[in-house]
């Protein structure tokens, strides 16, 4: 089985390094072709106004300098002597659930090897913010459950446009209760603008998060991973609303097939 791995928090993450032994773990034959720079938040962006600066660090190892979305297209398309098995993303640093998941380059990175026809999985890892410039992240979590969880979930008949997004719980691996299968849940907003001053005394603006409120309802993705379980969500990449369109239909005056 060919892999191919990238993510959005650079070639020298923690959590692609761990991406890579959870891999090793199911093939020889992995691929790593990431971004040469941390691309969190960019989605599924593509690079059209610059070009593309492929890098090869070492045997199967390669960085590009563009977002998580070029990784994947010059992975299949550049890089890799034949099409991949399957495509994984991650293992972020910090969960990417509920409304998170619209903003998400590693789930950016599933999107783009959906679209290229390859069985594409997302895998991120809770942990806890403190506030300070130290991040503890559980990484033994994602790669005690993920290796056999990739195996169980790559004999699963997907059908065509639809991907999976596995997040870890931020707990032990031994604290871990289970795997829940969820939809995906709602967070409130979350951001803040902050605005602060350069040098000269001229305004700019920060983006950060402020505290995330959501409806932790069962059955979700962000229930789930609160309560200590893995969560396996299946995304869809048609975004069409099929509830509607008969409103809309009857709204406009003919029938929805129209």
């Amino acid at each position: 089985m060919r892999i191919l791995l990238t993510n959005d928090d650079g070639i020298h993450a923690e959590g692609l390094a761990a991406l890579e032994r959870i891999a090793r773990t199911l093939s020889d034959d992995v691929w790593i072709v990431a971004p040469e720079t941390d691309q969190s938040g960019l989605a599924h962006s593509l690079t059209l106004s610059e070009p593309l600066r492929l890098r090869k660090i070492s045997d199967k190892h390669y960085a590009v300098r563009g977002t998580p979305t070029d990784c994947v297209i010059m992975g299949i398309r550049e890089v890799l002597p034949g099409k991949p098995d399957l495509v994984l993303s991650g293992v972020n640093s910090g969960a990417n659930m509920a409304d998170d998941v619209t903003y998400s380059g590693t789930i950016a990175g599933a999107i783009e090897g959906t679209l290229q026809g390859v069985r594409s999985f997302a895998l991120s890892q809770a942990y806890a913010y403190t506030g300070t410039a130290e991040r503890v992240v559980p990484w033994e979590v994602a790669e005690s459950y993920a290796p056999d969880l990739i195996r169980k979930l790559s004999q699963v008949d997907l059908p065509d446009g639809t991907f999976l997004n596995l997040n870890f719980p931020n707990c032990g691996p031994e604290d871990v209760q289970g795997v829940s299968v969820t939809g995906q849940g709602k967070l409130d907003f979350g951001l803040m603008v902050e605005e602060r001053q350069d040098g000269r005394g001229l305004p700019y603006y920060w983006l950060r998060f402020g505290e995330r409120l959501g409806t932790f309802m069962e059955g979700t993705d962000i229930h789930a991973v609160k309560h200590n379980k893995i969560s396996v969500t299946p995304l869809k990449l048609d975004l069409t609303d099929y509830s509607v369109k008969d409103r809309i239909a009857k709204a406009l005056g003919f029938g929805a097939n129209d």
